[in-house]
């Protein structure tokens, strides 16, 4: 297999988003930790060294959970396709593939298996607009590849999808 035969996606945007949102996050908190010194409001209680800890501690934790935004990824070859999404993971040959969707409107592409469910791909978001269609393009040329379809039939979108 050569690697014109395997294809590897992951979102753009979103990843720039949440990697910037993730630091900001981190510094909000760790600049609200050291500011945290002294008595507490009407002075009952005082802020200690473990609070500015936990407050940096709850930072990271947010900064951990936007990061899942950045997991998705489609990787694809001639035996079949494998979806990581935020939570969750498949991995499918491409005989239970019926088609490769992406309608007008949606957030992100699926998956049409013959079992008539639909499988998002996070990865292919219609953020990332021009890569994100050349992603269905190639998942869709390795899927018609499979069945045996020449290119030029492959190339031309099925209706609705």
């Amino acid at each position: 297999m050569s690697d014109d035969d395997r294809v590897s996606l992951r979102p753009r945007r979103i990843r720039v988003v949440c990697w910037a949102g993730a630091i900001a996050l981190l510094v909000v908190f760790s600049l609200v930790a050291t500011s945290l010194t002294g008595p507490t409001g009407s002075g009952f209680g005082t802020f200690q060294r473990g609070d500015q800890f936990a407050m940096i501690g709850l930072g990271v934790l947010g900064a951990l959970g936007i990061l899942l935004f950045t997991r998705p990824r489609v990787v694809a070859d001639a035996r079949g396709v494998r979806v990581r999404n935020i939570i969750g993971s498949y991995e499918l040959p491409w005989e239970v593939v019926r088609g490769v969707r992406f309608d007008r409107g949606a957030p992100w592409a699926s998956l049409e298996l013959h079992d008539d469910d639909l499988l998002p791909m996070v990865a292919l978001q219609a953020a990332d607009k021009e890569l994100a269609v050349e992603g269905v393009r190639a998942l869709r040329r390795l899927h018609q590849a499979h069945l045996g379809v020449p290119a030029e039939t492959a190339a031309t979108p099925e209706p609705g999808h």
